[in-house]
């Protein structure tokens, strides 16, 4: 057989892109090895230099190994850890959901594709706004069809419903995220309820036509991650009847800055669940044993979790507001920037308006590819397009991480885009 020959794949793996954040830090990287200082604000992780993980959670996850607590966890979690998830929610969101409501997974990575696996068929559509984070290849990976909705900087890039309702019909699943990955934004109150109260109209057209309803994904992964103060808004909480079509997602990850650690958990209609756990029961992808019994033991410290939940979102709000004064100042001097004002998560929103301004040497820049290119090779900054989250290529905004920054390196930042900024004509 010929060295050259092309073996074949499946359409789905044929067809399936990688990471576009991925490729960026690629490139931040081989810059790095080169010697170059970068201010690397791309990945939506922690440096567990500057946050790590609370001292009892790395406590108690040693305790655990030293136990043996190494084997095969149950499909849908140990029940230790979904009586403690089941208590968090009520106490920290007033959500009353049972046990066998509840699924424990290796991060909400999986739970998301469980969810769509189990909820909807083959080339059926799964309705999200853009920018938002993979749900394009989680619909690519479940082999079904993206109605993406591009939402506006004018509403925090948040969708409406009369965004969404005229695709509702011919969707299987909406999936939407608040506090959302990119942007830091929140979905407002009004909006949130006047969607649930379209897909309520939506389904009950369906009950008469005996058609599968249409389920609404809710990940709030950064709902305790809240700058501004303001409350966190749910789809059950402000509309009960959405109860049968919600499943929610939840974890360590962000709030506990565990990203490496790998607990996260979904609630909903038990039947639901079920399925989700046979699926990922199949996939393996448990949170490993050790770090759910650890998990376990630190949530049931209430102490412990207010103690850590208070400073890390100080620490977090503190970097937040120093990029939002930061390009506020250099919007106010004229330069060709935005900023939308943070609420939650670890996310800044800028806009770079510099299409069709030219460069020293005199090369123009003609994409958004290309702002994030000048940026990085000027300014040393390294930030995400956010064509990376599904919006338009000729989108000029961009996601600033803030988890792996040290505070003092803000004001650096700032006046390294301000000078690469003067330097355009």
């Amino acid at each position: 057989m010929s060295n050259n020959t092309q073996y074949a794949v499946s359409n789905m793996a044929e067809t399936m892109t990688g990471s576009e954040i991925i490729k960026i830090a690629w490139e931040v990287n081989a810059k790095i090895k080169a010697g170059e200082k970068i201010f690397n604000l791309t990945i939506g992780d922690y440096d567990p230099s500057i946050f790590p993980i609370p001292q009892l959670l790395k406590d108690e996850i040693m305790k655990a190994y030293a136990n043996n607590e190494t084997n095969y966890p149950p499909a849908d979690g140990i029940q230790p850890l979904r009586d403690e998830v089941k208590k968090f929610l009520k106490n920290r969101g007033n959500w009353e959901y049972a046990t066998n409501e509840i699924l424990i997974a290796g991060g909400s990575r999986p739970l998301i594709y469980g969810l769509f696996s189990v909820l909807v068929n083959p080339n059926e559509k799964i309705l999200f706004p853009v920018p938002s984070w993979n749900n394009n290849h989680y619909t690519h990976l479940a082999n079904c069809e993206a109605i993406c909705v591009e939402t506006q900087a004018k509403n925090n890039f948040m969708p409406s419903a009369s965004d969404l309702i005229p695709y509702m019909q011919e969707a299987a699943l909406l999936a939407l995220c608040s506090p959302l990955n990119p942007t830091g934004t929140c979905i407002s109150k009004k909006d949130l309820s006047e969607i649930c109260d379209a897909i309520i109209i939506e389904n009950t057209k369906r009950e008469v036509e005996n058609k599968k309803p249409l389920y609404l994904l809710y990940d709030q992964i950064y709902w305790l991650l809240n700058a501004d103060g303001s409350p966190h808004h749910d789809p059950v909480t402000l509309n009960e009847k959405m109860r049968p079509y919600t499943v929610y997602i939840h974890g360590i990850s962000k709030v506990f800055a565990s990203t490496g650690v790998r607990v996260g958990w979904a609630f909903g209609p038990e039947f639901i669940i079920n399925k989700m756990k046979n699926f990922l029961g199949h996939v393996g992808a448990w949170a490993p044993k050790a770090e759910q019994v650890a998990t376990a033991a630190f949530l049931q410290n209430e102490t412990a979790v207010d103690a850590y939940l208070k400073d890390i979102n100080s620490e977090i709000k503190k970097r937040l507001d120093a990029f939002y004064a930061g390009f506020l100042s250099l919007k106010n001097e004229g330069l060709p920037v935005d900023i939308i004002a943070p609420q939650a998560a670890i996310y800044v929103t800028v806009q770079f308006d510099l299409i069709h301004k030219k460069t020293a040497s005199g090369t123009s820049i003609t994409s958004a590819a290309d702002i994030t290119k000048y940026i990085l090779d000027e300014a040393k900054v390294a930030i995400v397009p956010f064509y990376a989250f599904g919006a338009s290529p000729s989108s000029t905004w961009f996601r600033i991480s803030v988890g792996t920054c040290h505070i003092n390196d803000i004001e650096i930042i700032i006046n390294n885009i301000k000078l690469a900024l003067l330097c355009l004509h």
